[in-house]
Order: structure tokens, then sequence, then C-alpha cells
């Protein structure tokens, strides 16, 4: 993943504004999780509750839309179900942080391609920055006073549902990891010829001479992991997630866990669909 920031800096957070809704409270807030640029972020929370509340780390997707960011938390975007997932999750008794990671939303300092370039020649990975973000903005979760530090889980479609795995491998904070349109074997993508359907930030040099997709989500072994795809999806062949899930059963079973482990197949392309929303509905529900 590169050169990265010290995994031990200290973090900090402005508070910016706070807004209540019909349905939820939601803080803007500004992170210094990196040193190298701040972070804006989203938390929202069910109103009028007083009880430490689980929280899950929403990864927003990215979909072209460098504009949309952490917004999709609140508005949604056109490949997923509605509602929004902040009105979802709070309803359910969630608090939720979404951050926009690099380049999109408020972080649109550069393009992803500079960003990417300018990166590479300075011995970092853009992929390796945002995932430590997204660590770095677990510190900040349990580090609020509302939040149940033992209940922490991740979500998120297509590029949000590729750092809810890696995140979840990287970081045992996270109980719960649910990951949709997304899990994709690399292998399987090669032979598929649809490398160029991933966005630059996606590559991580050197990473198939040791780890294939598998051996990164069986490192979420035996927490419980909720996948969620489309046989029509080109960014995840079906060949590939057949293996991925004969080797992940295998480990979960070897955990004595197999209930733990989901993957969950329908008839559709890159997008959330409504069994798909129920499904995340119902794993929340039970694992966290």
């Amino acid at each position: 993943l590169g050169d990265l920031p010290n995994r031990n800096r200290e973090i900090t957070a402005e508070h910016i504004s706070s807004e209540t809704t019909d349905n939820y409270v939601v803080e803007k807030l500004l992170l210094n999780l990196n040193g190298v640029e701040a972070v804006p972020a989203l938390f929202v929370k069910p109103k009028n509750v007083d009880i430490e509340l689980p929280c899950i780390l929403y990864n927003h997707a990215h979909g072209g839309n460098y504009q949309l960011g952490k917004e999709e938390l609140l508005i949604g975007r056109k490949s997923l179900q509605t509602p929004p997932y902040a009105e979802l999750l709070t309803s359910l008794g969630y608090a939720v942080l979404c951050i926009d990671t690099w380049c999109f939303g408020e972080r649109q300092n550069k393009t992803e391609s500079v960003t990417f370039k300018e990166m590479l020649w300075n011995g970092q990975v853009l992929w390796g920055m945002m995932v430590y973000d997204s660590i770095k903005a677990i510190d900040y979760i349990c580090s609020r006073s509302e939040v149940d530090a033992e209940r922490i889980a991740t979500l998120g479609l297509s590029m949000g549902s590729t750092m809810a795995w890696w995140l979840a491998a990287l970081d045992t904070r996270i109980k719960v990891c649910i990951d949709l349109c997304c899990l994709t074997d690399f292998e399987a993508l090669i032979a598929s010829d649809a490398t160029d359907l991933h966005s630059v930030y996606y590559y991580v040099p050197s990473l198939l001479k040791h780890f294939s997709t598998a051996d990164i989500n069986s490192l979420i072994a035996p927490r419980p992991h909720l996948s969620l795809a489309g046989s029509q999806d080109p960014l995840t062949p079906v060949s590939g997630l057949c293996k991925i899930d004969e080797i992940m059963k295998d480990i979960y079973s070897k955990h004595n866990a197999s209930e733990a482990w989901q993957l969950n197949i329908y008839d559709a392309g890159h997008q959330e669909t409504v069994t798909m929303r129920q499904d995340v509905n119902d794993f929340l529900k039970k694992w966290l």
C-alpha cells in the first residue's frame, strides 16, 4: 500500500455544523486524519437517543461522480435503492460516519489521475492512502462518546464495497462487513479483459505477487461478512465470485462459523436491488 503516514498519529475533529432533520441528526465535520489534507465528513445518528449506539463506517461509491462523495449517504445515487442509507440506518438505531475520500466531494483538489501519479512518484499508493484514511476514521468513531466501540460495521457499494472488505481485513475493530457489487477476483477480471472497468485507484503495485482477493477476504473470518453481487455485473465476473465463495465457505467452516459468511448473487447488473437492500437490513439486525 505504499508509504503511509504514522498509524499512531493524533487525530483531531472540527465541528462545522449540526442539523436535525425529521429522521436524524447530521453533523458536518472536518477531520485531521492523515496530516496531509483535511477530511470532510458527515456523522449521522438517531434523534433523542441516550444509549451507546452501534456505528457503521459508510464508504461512498465512485461511479465517475467526483462531486458526490460523502453526500451519497444523505441523498443516495441512481445505483442504490431508496431511502438513502442515512435514513435507513438511523431508523434501525445505528450511527453512521462517511468521509470524502481522496479526489471526491470537498477533496477535489486534484484529479484522480494526477493524484495517483504524484503519489506514485513519492512512493505512495492512492488506494493505500484511501485505506489509511478509513482506518483513522475508525479511530475517530471509537472516540465518540455515543458510540459502542465493540459494535462497528462497514458498508458500501462499488468502490465503497472494495473499501469495506479491505478495511475489515486490515482492522479487527470491524465486527461486520457488508460489500455490494465489487467483490472482484483479480485473476477473473484479467481473464475477462475487464481491468479498465475499474478506475486507476483500484490498482496496487505488486499486489498479485502476494495476495488474491480471497486471501484478503480470508482475514475477515470468522467475523460476519455479507457480499452481494449481480450476475450481469462485468466488474465482478461470476467465475471469480464462485471461486471466492468456495474458498470462503471452507475457511468459515474451519472456524465453525459457516453462518457468518454469505454471498448472494442476483440477476442484476452493477446496482443494489430491492432484495439486496433487504439482505443488508437482515444481516445488520442479525449480527450487529
